[in-house]
């Protein structure tokens, strides 16, 4: 045993934002230094993600994790008791052949995730520095961008729109405080506007903090954020962008979508996209097409001039997204580590998306609590992007500790450069 071994693995039943019950793992090692996670549970998921550790029965709707605690606190912490913490990469895998299973459904990716992420945050207490530098060691550069999802729709709000988010994004900002002034400025004012343009009801938010308006055509969303832009005084200085969740409103009997209250089959909806970028300073796509259509994937990213982020169709996956790179399909992966369920296959994933000329945009899920790690990992990827959410306390946590970076470190003091700089 070192100072450096783990002494101990506990995990506790939480909740998140959404009040539904998640785990905060908690990892010790002999010379004191401790670190805790919160997993984070999506709402709109894909099928090919780590499968959750759910207890089922009635207790909290099925939706209890004291199966998951139990795992870890009998199972996990006998496994990785005396480890060395810094040695992700054997832990995670230890992991791995614990679960046994190619979907990480016996052990769950939950309770992978909340292990493996704790493990990362204990390490970086034991060597006295902060995650995003213990992640990304001397790599560690410049704060991501900011995505805003302004507007909601989906499976995140019933407001009538297909796609899930409509984001602004300030693409004219030199620092993340400015960007985050900008864009808070704007949404601001864009309540204003909904409320003159509808009803008081319109400043009704979904799941992370965007608008609900009475809307079904993004066109309508697209022109009433910009507009809220120009009363703010940034005519110009925001770009946008949408996570369509095209999976969520495909019908796979049909083979169609369900857009503007009409069917559209593939190519009808791949022109719909290349005409909202011609007509729009729409500068990001993520997941247009339904999860496993590589193809169509493909064929809108040689063809459009925006991102195409690959969230559902990649779900930080490596194996997945290698697919995706020899087809040509999208030109970012959306980062989420619990839809892989271990911190390493994360970044096996994001160095693999690099190493291909993919950005990365690391995002949270609806189901999040105040835990910033998410702000660490996206600077300590050095990635150019992050998504999570508007308002909220555990979506404003993520932007206030990237504040703090941005003090701490005035060498990250500028916005990283995406595809659209």
């Amino acid at each position: 045993m070192t100072n450096l071994s783990i002494e101990t693995v506990s995990a506790l039943e939480i909740v998140d934002c959404r009040l539904e019950p998640t785990l905060r793992v908690t990892v010790r090692t002999e010379s004191g230094a401790s670190g805790t996670a919160d997993v984070p549970c999506g709402r709109s998921t894909g099928a090919h993600e780590a499968v959750e550790r759910r207890d089922g029965g009635s207790r909290f709707n099925g939706k209890g994790v004291a199966d998951a605690v139990e795992i870890v606190n009998e199972e996990i912490e006998p496994t990785l008791a005396g480890r060395d913490v810094t040695d992700q990469r054997a832990i995670d895998r230890a992991l791995v052949e614990l679960d046994g299973t190619s979907d990480r459904s016996r052990l769950g990716g939950n309770t992978m995730t909340g292990v493996s992420l704790a493990t990362a945050v204990a390490a970086a207490s034991a060597t006295d520095l902060p995650l995003y530098r213990y992640l990304g060691r001397a790599d560690a550069g410049s704060l991501p961008v900011p995505l805003f999802d302004v507007i909601e729709g989906g499976e995140l709000a019933e407001s009538g729109l297909a796609f899930q988010e409509h984001q602004l994004i300030p693409v004219g900002a030199d620092s993340f405080s400015e960007a985050l002034r900008m864009s808070a400025e704007t949404y601001s004012l864009l309540g204003d506007l909904l409320e003159e343009r509808y009803d008081a009801r319109s400043r009704n938010v979904g799941v992370e903090g965007g608008y609900t308006p009475p809307l079904s055509d993004p066109r309508d969303a697209f022109d009433v954020a910009l507009e809220a832009a120009e009363r703010a005084g940034y005519g110009g200085a925001f770009a946008l962008g949408i996570d369509a969740a095209a999976t969520h409103f495909y019908d796979d009997q049909t083979e169609t979508y369900a857009v503007l209250d009409e069917p559209f089959d593939r190519g009808e909806l791949v022109e719909f996209y290349l005409d909202l970028v011609d007509a729009y300073p729409l500068v990001s796509i993520e997941d247009p097409l339904e999860e496993d259509d590589f193809a169509g994937t493909a064929e809108l990213t040689e063809a459009v001039d925006a991102q195409i982020v690959g969230d559902d169709l990649f779900t930080t996956n490596s194996d997945r997204l290698r697919s995706g790179i020899e087809r040509g399909a999208g030109d970012a992966l959306l980062l989420k580590v619990n839809q892989v369920g271990t911190l390493t296959e994360a970044l096996e994933a994001a160095d693999l998306a690099r190493r291909n000329g993919y950005d990365i945009q690391v995002s949270e899920r609806s189901g999040q609590t105040p835990d910033t790690w998410l702000a660490e990992l996206a600077v300590g990827l050095s990635a150019t992007q992050i998504k999570t959410g508007v308002t909220r306390g555990e979506r404003t946590e993520q932007y206030n500790r990237l504040l703090e970076i941005e003090r701490d470190r005035d060498t990250l003091a500028t916005l990283s450069e995406p595809p659209w700089s």
